[in-house]
C-alpha cells in the first residue's frame, strides 16, 4: 500500500475538497484524484461521496479514514525512531473545552507551530468528558480537561494539573439576591448556563441534587462573554471561574453572590495516554505554555 495515496485521502476527507487537498499537498487536482481513486481500486471499495458539497466519506471511507490516520502515525513513529534527531512530524490531535480555549489556546498554538514547523496540529474542541473519551480510545493524542477538585482524572492516565480556580457565582443586583446565600435561595432562580457535557454546570447540578433542589435553566447559551450579558441583563444567575470575569466587559454589572453551603475548585488537567516519542518534547512544551498562559490571567475583584 503507497502511504501517498492513504495520505491524499485523508486530505480530501479534512479539508471536503480535492481543490483544497492539492492546495495542502503541493499537488495537481488530478494528482489527488489520481491517488484517491489508486486507494480505492487496490481497496476494491468507494471511499467517497462524490454528490456530496463538501465532500464525505461513505461509511466505508470514514473506517479507513481513521486506520489510515493510524498508519500515518504509526510510519511517523517508525521513522522518528530510526532518526532519534529528527525534528517531530506527522500530526499532534489536541483537545480543549470552549471555555478554556477563549483564554488558553492562542499563544500556545503559535509557539508549537513555530517551534515544529513540521508538525501538523489538529484541534478539536468539546467538553471535558468527551475530551476524556477521545483521548481514552486514541482520537486524541492530549487533551486540555476542566474538572472539579473531587472528579480527577481516571487513574490510568498521565495527568498535569496547570490551573487551579474557584466557581463564582453572580448576579444581577435587580435580582435582589443578599451578597451571602445559600443554594436553597438560589435555586428560586433560573440559571444561565452552557450546554450539557460542561463541567462547571454539571458540577452545580450535582451539588443541587444533593440538597433535593432544582437546577431550573431558564437560558442555555454558548461563550461566557454572551452568558454574563444574560446574567447582567437579570435573565438568570450565573456561574464563572474568575478569570473569565475579571475579563468581561460585563463585570461591573454584576454582583458576586457568596454561597455559604457551595465552595468548590475547579482543576485543569491536561491528559494523554502514553506518548510515542516524537510527540513527548511537544505536549511537554504544550504544558508550559498553558502553565505560563493561565499565570498571567486577569484577577476578578
Amino acid at each position: 500500500m503507497n502511504t501517498r495515496d492513504v495520505r491524499a485521502f485523508i486530505a480530501v476527507v479534512d479539508t471536503g475538497s480535492i481543490v483544497q487537498a492539492a492546495a495542502q499537498l503541493h499537488l495537481t487536482q488530478p494528482g489527488v484524484t489520481r491517488r484517491v481513486q489508486s486507494l480505492e481500486a487496490l481497496l476494491d471499495v468507494e471511499l467517497l461521496d462524490r454528490q456530496s458539497k463538501p465532500l464525505r466519506p461513505t461509511a466505508t471511507g470514514r473506517e479507513i479514514y481513521q486506520k489510515g490516520r493510524d498508519l500515518l502515525h504509526a510510519e511517523a513513529d517508525l521513522l522518528a525512531l530510526a532518526r532519534n534527531d529528527a525534528e517531530p512530524s506527522g500530526e499532534l490531535r489536541l483537545g480543549m473545552p470552549p471555555f478554556l480555549a477563549e483564554r488558553g489556546l492562542t499563544t500556545p498554538i503559535d509557539q508549537l507551530r513555530s517551534r515544529y514547523p513540521g508538525l501538523a496540529l489538529r484541534i478539536q474542541s468539546t467538553w471535558s468528558p468527551g475530551l476524556l473519551e477521545q483521548v481514552e480510545t486514541g482520537l486524541l493524542d492530549a487533551a486540555a480537561v476542566v474538572l472539579s477538585e473531587h472528579s480527577p482524572p481516571p487513574a490510568h492516565m498521565t495527568a498535569h494539573a496547570f490551573d487551579r480556580q474557584p466557581l463564582r457565582i453572580v448576579a444581577a443586583p435587580s435580582l435582589g439576591l443578599r451578597a451571602r446565600a445559600t443554594l436553597k435561595d438560589l435555586a428560586e432562580f433560573p440559571w444561565v448556563l452552557s450546554q450539557n457535557g460542561c463541567g462547571m454546570r454539571s458540577t452545580l447540578r450535582r451539588a443541587l441534587e444533593e440538597r433535593g433542589l432544582p437546577c431550573n435553566v431558564g437560558v442555555e447559551a454558548f461563550g461566557a462573554d454572551l452568558q454574563l450579558s444574560l446574567v447582567a441583563r437579570g435573565a438568570g444567575v450565573g456561574i464563572i471561574t474568575p478569570d473569565l470575569l475579571a475579563a468581561s466587559r460585563f463585570r461591573n454589572q454584576l454582583k458576586l453572590v457568596t454561597v455559604t453551603d457551595f465552595q468548590l475548585d475547579m482543576i485543569a488537567w491536561l491528559v494523554h495516554r502514553p506518548l510515542p516519542p516524537r510527540l513527548e518534547a511537544p505536549v511537554g512544551m504544550f504544558l508550559e505554555q498553558l502553565k505560563a498562559v493561565m499565570s498571567q490571567r486577569p484577577r476578578s475583584r
